[in-house]
């Protein structure tokens, strides 16, 4: 046992401990947070943090991404909740969780890397205004309303009833919820460079709190049980029973496919941020399959690896899984030492923290990279996956990007699929011949092949020049340029030259020529 932990603990240790104590600060907030934007206790987000940092961090492929509940599934789960009732969660949960772990041993997770980045990250943006409407509605100390649109709807009148005849505690609601905002950005801002590491979540959630307790504002708290423990339970016999039912088969579908997206996306945005390990993507997924079946059996919320959380890991210097394991012991060491400290921190904090995370989610320099950078379609598949997310439900919008993602790449692919032929060519580099590993592309790639294209870009040896054959390459969809992109940038950061010949038709050689050129020449 001793000797295992030590191999747990690395020498690295001086290192992932303070990183650890950053990662705690920026997840309590946003675990209990979304709990309450998802409809359910604010326990049930941490129950997952702790799952999360602790069981997923020691089985994760991706060893410095931090898993937790996500705001990209809350407005699922709340929907989900309003429904069918919040004991009905868990035996979906692990439904879900199972259906990754079988998609993980079937080795299919770099699939979930060729979903469209326009589909992704239309479906966050329709997701980020969703939050934003129903949290403007906290804001008040009012419960937010169905659906998005009714949200919008009620916008209006919520406001002229706030200002004609405020009652109860709303006026001191939307106090402490505009302090929590102005208080998180003004910090993200102003704050100086030894102090960077300190989140804005957290001083945001704390001046919100303190501006309630000195002003002496009669607002809703958030409630936690004295005992953590308390709160774990296992779904009951007629729970149990109710996954026969048509709409929980397709919850744990949805929630199997959104999370593992979500996961795995984030890990390779996490990949891109260090020089360490890359993620082993099957391993990933295995280890967010355990982790929500062990959520829905302890009444937790549904995971998924969070990029700020794992963005926040990364920036303070984590360099193993360490960091993100005692993320999670110092969560439960919180919640079993000091639970009445969470109970004095107002619900309108935690929506204020909520507001800005759901406005990020939406991004609209995103929208307008993907224009620069591919093009009106691209872009068109982002405005229609996000709109569609918003005006109906996740599930229709995903759908309806991924249909329009196949309608732009299929003439294509009927014209030539990809083909990858390898080999090896010589060039001269400081004025001798050498020969270096080869990949001839040919045809047109798409998402369609991309687990196909990065497979082969995989496996060319590490620390030598590449050099890319693609006069034969018609076109190049911005999945599988994205994938290519980030496969040379870290090939790049090596010291290995990446030579694209060819591949001006596809665009593949102008989108290069930047990453081409940092690299070193020989």
């Amino acid at each position: 046992m001793r000797a295992s932990f030590a191999k747990l603990m690395p020498s690295t240790l001086g290192r992932d401990l303070p990183a650890s104590f950053v990662v705690f600060l920026v997840a309590m907030p946003l675990c209990m947070g979304i709990a309450i934007a998802s409809g359910v206790p604010a326990e049930r987000g941490l129950i997952t943090g702790v799952i999360g940092g602790i069981i997923v961090g020691f089985l994760a492929g991706s060893p410095l991404q931090v898993s937790g509940p996500a705001a990209g599934l809350a407005v699922i789960v709340f929907e989900f909740v309003r429904e069918h009732g919040i004991d009905a969660l868990g035996p979906v949960l692990v439904a879900a969780g199972a259906i990754q772990l079988l998609a993980g041993a079937l080795r299919v997770g770099g699939w979930f890397r060729a979903i469209s980045p326009a589909v992704v990250h239309g479906m966050l943006a329709g997701i980020g205004i969703l939050i934003v409407l129903a949290q403007i509605h906290v804001l008040t100390d009012a419960l937010p309303k169905a659906s998005g649109l009714d949200n919008l709807v009620a916008i209006p009148g919520a406001f002229f009833n706030f200002v004609s005849s405020p009652e109860g505690n709303r006026p001191g609601a939307v106090i402490v919820g505009i302090a929590t905002i102005v208080a998180m950005l003004g910090w993200e801002k102003i704050r100086p460079l030894k102090l960077k590491l300190i989140p804005g979540a957290l001083v945001g959630v704390v001046a919100g709190t303190l501006v309630a307790v000195f002003g002496n504002l009669d607002v809703k708290r958030v409630e936690v049980p004295e005992n953590i423990l308390s709160a774990v339970a296992l779904p009951g016999a007629g729970d149990w029973s109710r996954l026969a039912e048509p709409a929980m088969i397709l919850m744990a579908v949805t929630l199997a496919v959104i999370a593992s997206a979500e996961s795995l996306l984030s890990a390779a945005a996490v990949d891109r941020m260090h020089d360490g390990p890359r993620t082993q993507y099957n391993r990933e997924l295995g280890a967010q399959g355990i982790g929500n079946v062990l959520c829905g059996l302890a009444g937790g919320l549904p995971m998924t690896g969070v990029i700020v959380r794992s963005s926040a890991n990364v920036q303070a210097g984590a360099v193993s899984r360490a960091s993100t394991i005692l993320h999670g012991s110092w969560i439960l060491a919180f919640l079993l030492v000091l639970p009445i400290v969470l109970k004095v921190v107002p619900t309108a904090a935690l929506a204020g923290i909520l507001v800005v995370t759901g406005w990020r989610l939406v991004s609209p320099a995103h929208a307008f990279h993907l224009h620069e950078r591919y093009g009106l379609p691209t872009a068109a598949i982002w405005l229609a996956t996000m709109v569609m997310v918003v005006a109906t439900d996740l599930l229709t919008g995903v759908l309806t990007g991924l249909a329009l993602s196949l309608a732009q790449v299929i003439p294509h692919y009927i014209r030539g699929p990809l083909k990858i032929e390898g080999g090896a060519a010589q060039t001269v580099q400081a004025g001798a011949v050498r020969s270096v590993p080869e990949l001839k592309l040919s045809g047109s790639a798409t998402f369609l092949q991309l687990p196909h294209l990065n497979a082969a870009l995989e496996r060319t040896p590490e620390g030598t020049p590449v050099r890319l054959a693609a006069e034969d390459l018609r076109h190049v969809d911005h999945t599988c340029l994205e994938m290519i992109r980030e496969w040379a940038t870290r090939r790049a950061k090596t010291g290995a030259r990446v030579e694209v010949v060819g591949g001006g038709a596809s665009g593949l050689h102008h989108s290069l020529a930047m990453v081409a050129h940092a690299a070193p020449k020989d």
